[in-house]
């Protein structure tokens, strides 16, 4: 977005100088006006500059990661085991890295607000804030959920299948 601000010179408007412009005006004989333009270039905050590609990753990320996270705390909380290997791992697997996904929007959210003092930036349309929500409320519901399967049942399943869970 780009705009042009028209702008006299600055202390244009002090008395003394009013007066020293009046009296020159009137001395010279063309009455050509001098204008200073200034170009401002406000941020789009709609993109950013230099995350594009990590910020579009989270977005993606995110959306898959906190609903299969979702239904894998469901599927612990009802079962008291996580989410089945599935065919050839692959359902395991994705709830594995939908974990360190979460780890990684909420790693990288903590650091940036160490460093800046504010959160990750709103992004595309608010995607990348709604994900760090998202994310936050997702780890908020793991604590509960596994603080929860802990005294209900005395464990935590592990992270491949055991004795206790797919074995």
């Amino acid at each position: 977005m780009e705009s042009i601000l028209l702008s006299p010179s600055a202390g244009l408007f002090s008395p003394q100088h009013a007066s020293n412009w009046k009296s020159s005006r009137l001395n010279s004989s063309s009455h050509s006006r001098k204008q200073c333009s200034i170009t401002c270039q406000a941020k789009d905050t709609g993109s950013s500059e230099g995350g594009g590609t990590a910020e579009l990753a989270a977005v993606i990320g995110g959306f898959v990661a906190n609903p299969v996270i979702g239904f894998s705390l469901y599927t612990l909380k009802t079962t008291g085991c996580g989410l089945p290997p599935g065919p050839g791992g692959s359902l395991g697997a994705l709830e594995g890295v939908s974990y360190l996904v979460l780890a990684g929007i909420v790693g990288w959210s903590v650091y940036t607000k160490a460093k800046t003092g504010s959160g990750l930036p709103a992004g595309p349309y608010g995607l990348l804030g709604a994900v760090e929500g998202l994310s936050y409320l997702t780890l908020l519901a793991i604590l509960v959920v596994f603080g929860l399967q802990f005294f209900e049942r005395g464990y935590l399943p592990g992270p491949l299948p055991g004795d206790q869970c797919f074995g």
